[in-house]
């Protein structure tokens, strides 16, 4: 019988009261944090099959998915973490299958010249078969399995803290001397990209102040410190500077399986900008940002708002009661504004999106 135990359950909960308070924030940490926590899930729980085990860390996502739906790498992290441990499992069921008849091949059938005697090829289990609903000892499974899953968390923990150096390995090849690169807000994964690029390349880079966040003046400051040549320029500018940018660089907060994605309000104004110059466009984000989801049936991207205020202000008594004020968080970027994703496993058309999300998730793991 699968079961969670108290203190299992308490940190479940302590993620999802975080999740819905917006005290961890970017997609990164979510996934980072949801990681965590599924290990000490599965560390901590019992169950006596593979069914048990999935439905346990479907619970788990489900409750942080609903905990905070907009941070879409949390449910990402679970789908990853299922699918590697369903590789796993199917990999050591394998070996297992190959060490009991490993005694029985054609070479030893050829030496042996008598292979009817029962002696010759016994049956041995080994330390580590897996056995699963065994009633004599139902922890059986678990005790043998959780080595291997520990091994599964791993891979995914590592996948994540290499990410930013993983998107720019390669950032030499598509950034060339004497370039104008336009970007806009923060963004830790096109920040690590840029930086890379200087150590070879000698490129100016423009920054959109982003408003009413203002994340562009972090990123300006943090790639003038760095010693690219930098300017901070006003959102207004935007459609005056871009006969003069080479390339878009933007982040991405999730991408959909149509080969769209969600990002930093402005970044579709910067999109369509670069589209009608005929100016590339290179989304940098590491692959955990993969999403099986659509969402492209309303007007606002994510239908996630910030405060209306950082827009437009209370005191206004002449406005406020005349217009409806909306400060999305996120724009929906169309796959068609999209040049090339520039992921830790390497560069992708949006058209090949589905296939990677294919290869990335299993079916089954779509609905959580």
């Amino acid at each position: 019988m699968a079961t969670e135990n108290g203190p299992t359950l308490r940190v479940v909960e302590n993620l999802a009261w975080k999740l819905r308070r917006r005290q961890i924030v970017g997609s990164r940490a979510t996934a980072l944090e949801t990681l965590l926590v599924l290990r000490q899930v599965i560390t901590k729980s019992r169950f006596s099959n593979m069914e048990q085990l999935v439905t346990i860390i479907r619970g788990v996502g489900r409750r942080l998915v609903e905990a905070q739906p907009k941070e879409h790498s949390v449910g990402n992290t679970v789908r990853k973490v299922l699918h590697h441990i369903r590789e796993e499992y199917h990999t050591a069921m394998k070996g297992a299958a190959t060490e009991t008849y490993s005694g029985f091949t054609i070479s030893k059938f050829v030496l042996l010249g008598q292979p009817r005697k029962q002696t010759v090829v016994p049956k041995t289990e080994s330390k580590g078969t897996l056995k699963e609903n065994d009633p004599d000892d139902p922890d059986a499974f678990a005790r043998s399995l959780k080595p291997v899953l520990m091994e599964a968390i791993q891979d995914v923990l590592d996948e994540l803290e290499t990410v930013y150096d993983n998107v720019s390995k390669n950032a030499q090849n598509h950034i060339h001397s004497d370039e104008i690169i336009l970007t806009l807000g923060m963004s830790k994964t096109v920040e690590s990209f840029l930086i890379s690029a200087a150590h070879h390349r000698n490129y100016t880079v423009m920054v959109l102040e982003t408003a009413p966040s203002y994340g562009g003046r972090g990123m300006a400051k943090t790639l003038s410190t760095a010693g690219i040549s930098t300017f901070l320029v006003p959102d207004s500018s935007l459609y005056g500077l871009m006969s003069r940018v080479n390339k878009v660089l933007l982040g991405a907060h999730a991408i959909l399986a149509n080969g769209g994605m969600f990002a930093i309000t402005g970044s579709l104004l910067a999109a369509t900008a670069a589209h009608a110059h005929s100016t590339p466009v290179v989304v940098c984000a590491g692959q955990f940002k993969l999403t099986p989801l659509w969402n492209l049936y309303h007007e606002y991207g994510a239908l996630d708002f910030g405060d209306p205020n950082q827009v437009l202000g209370f005191e206004e008594d002449g406005l406020v009661d005349k217009v409806d004020v909306v400060n999305p968080f996120y724009d929906y970027v169309p796959p068609n504004l999209v040049d090339a994703f520039v992921t830790n496993d390497g560069d992708h058309p949006p058209s090949s999106i589905y296939r990677l999300i294919k290869e990335t998730y299993d079916d089954e793991d779509n609905e959580l």
